[in-house]
């Protein structure tokens, strides 16, 4: 038995198995985005604002003496957060005072990465539209040295579909899986501006229309030239990791671990009702061990693959756990400390729409980390 069996249990085979396509395909329809972009872009920041309690009057929240400890009590490769930060509804969570989304958008970054167990935080805005290096830059400049950024790439190059205004995909996108705009509207701005504050780039590949699903060998191809064509993030952001994920269970083969070892990428868990649980993706952990984690932890199953606006409509202010998922908290936690119990970096996104609050849920992931840090 390997050291990856042992880290993520052992497998039924030695590598993971294809997933045959499932009856209730929508035709490649894309669900309407979950997250609208963020406003306007606050006035470019200095390094200043990182030794001050406030930015724009936005005070991070004072934590008590248990959260310090439960941070210092985690290993210091990895890295916990959400999917962005501009919620109202984390008043007495991560800040002081009432402020808008915009006001949040804007100047909550300083105050959230106060935070003890916030130390990443997923830019999801680029996957609506590529940011500019002066963008990522003024992002690096809100936050903390050790900070580590996760980026999702923009959907004009994941997305096989061209997206309507409603977020549905509506005709075959000719920039799918473009190596030059993946280079140039994402990892060289994400470089340029967050330098070695970058953590992972996710290239979320959004479902595919079934058609394209049974031509899993040229779509494999297309991604491969895809990694190749991109520059080596290690000069500039020694942390820095590509990583794909997927919204079709139909990838998790032995041929796209292949691919991503090749290219020296890895595989992102994605913790979504689109997708198989938790354990069910651990063979492709497996299959690309040692290496780090990128994980993202997007919706409850609860509410179904199409189930954002659900959980948007119950969920908000995001104030309050409404769906714990302790198993999923569980699992996870255990592959983290195996992960990082043998020195590899692990970045962690959740979502609000995980289990309601964010904040709350990565508090119960820190703690099952350290629950088994005692064993």
């Amino acid at each position: 038995m390997g050291v990856q069996d042992d880290l993520f249990g052992a497998p039924d085979e030695d590598a993971p198995t294809p997933v045959t396509p499932t009856a209730a395909r929508r035709g490649g329809a894309l669900p309407p985005s979950p997250h609208p972009p963020d406003p306007l872009d606050a006035p470019a920041a200095s390094a200043a604002p990182l030794r001050r309690k406030a930015a724009a009057g936005i005070c991070a929240q004072p934590q008590d003496e248990a959260m310090h400890a439960l941070a210092r009590r985690l290993p210091p490769t990895l890295r916990l957060g959400s999917s962005s930060w501009a919620y109202p509804g984390w008043q007495g969570l991560v800040w002081e005072g009432e402020h808008s989304d915009t006001q949040l958008s804007k100047n909550g970054l300083t105050a959230y990465a106060q935070h003890p167990l916030m130390r990443t935080v997923s830019i999801d805005r680029s996957f609506y539209r590529p940011l500019t290096a002066s963008q990522f830059e003024r992002y690096a400049a809100q936050v903390p040295d050790d900070f580590r950024f996760v980026v999702k790439a923009p959907s004009v190059v994941t997305d096989a579909l061209v997206r309507s205004d409603d977020g549905r995909g509506r005709e075959p996108n000719p920039a799918f899986l473009s190596p030059d705009l993946a280079r140039s509207e994402c990892v060289e701005p994400a470089l340029q501006g967050l330098s070695h504050k970058l953590g992972a780039l996710v290239f979320q590949l959004s479902p595919l229309p079934l058609a394209q699903l049974d031509r899993m060998p040229l779509l494999l191809d297309r991604l491969r030239t895809l990694l190749r064509a991109l520059p080596a993030l290690a000069p500039t952001a020694p942390d820095g990791v590509i990583a794909v994920e997927v919204r079709d269970p139909e990838w998790l083969t032995p041929d796209l671990a292949a691919v991503l070892r090749e290219c020296g990428a890895t595989y992102c868990l994605g913790l979504h009702a689109k997708m198989p649980p938790l354990q069910a993706q651990l063979p492709m952990l497996r299959a690309l061990w040692p290496g780090p984690l990128v994980c993202r932890w997007n919706l409850n199953p609860v509410h179904g693959p199409y189930g954002y606006a659900d959980a948007e409509r119950l969920y908000k202010p995001y104030d309050r756990l409404h769906h714990p998922d302790l198993e999923t908290r569980a699992a996870l936690a255990s592959v983290l400390s195996a992960v990082t119990g043998h020195g590899q970096n692990a970045f962690v996104a959740v979502s609000n729409h995980a289990e309601g609050s964010a904040p709350m849920t990565v508090r119960g992931v820190a703690e099952e980390v350290v629950k088994l840090a005692k064993r």
